[in-house]
């Protein structure tokens, strides 16, 4: 579930041997599967732990995980690395803000998860985000467009270069193409 490098296990060593004894770190996502999902690490101390936590033992130590926690930390890693900045922690959690689907899910929730693992932090930078409107009988996934991607002169580019070249090649054979849902529905304000 979580993987914690070497570097990283013997920083954690170095700092809970400064703590009680039997006290541990504790690994958590508050606001999990949201678009403000944030990861942390927490001392752990032997009365805190919970019977329905997960505890994972590395070299030295333990790292206990709250259940609900639990699924929004599949693939997770951290590291302690040191450049001419200094030395950190890094948490990297890609399912953090949404949980992992299976391969067999149905496919709307396969392309959710893609939008919320994938797609939406890159348009993040930028204030954009997109989501599914519908797929369509003929296997096309129709999205709304919002945040900074509202009257952005580049979403065309977005949608086309990016968006559908990365859709259409995770889900071959699924999906026939990626729409706007402005490009979708003609009305009075589109503009053609």
């Amino acid at each position: 579930m979580i993987s914690i490098s070497d570097t990283a296990q013997a920083h954690f060593c170095k700092l809970l041997e400064k703590q009680e004894p039997d006290t541990n770190i504790r690994v958590f996502v508050v606001n999990p599967g949201t678009p403000s999902a944030e990861c942390g690490v927490s001392y752990c101390p032997p009365d805190a732990v919970e019977s329905t936590d997960t505890t994972l033992e590395f070299n030295g130590f333990d790292a206990v995980v709250d259940a609900e926690s639990v699924p929004f930390l599949s693939e997770a890693e951290i590291d302690f690395v040191t450049d001419q900045m200094g030395s950190q922690l890094t948490l990297k959690a890609p399912n953090a803000k949404a949980r992992k689907v299976d391969d067999n899910a149905p496919l709307e929730e396969r392309i959710n998860y893609m939008i919320e693992s994938e797609i939406n932090p890159q348009l993040a930078s930028h204030g954009g985000k997109v989501m599914l409107a519908e797929i369509t009988d003929k296997g096309e996934a129709i999205l709304q467009f919002g945040g900074g991607c509202n009257g952005c002169s580049m979403v065309d580019v977005t949608l086309k270069d990016g968006i559908e070249k990365q859709m259409l090649a995770q889900f071959p054979g699924e999906l026939t193409a990626v729409k706007d849902a402005t490009e979708h529905e003609a009305g009075e304000h589109s503009y053609y």
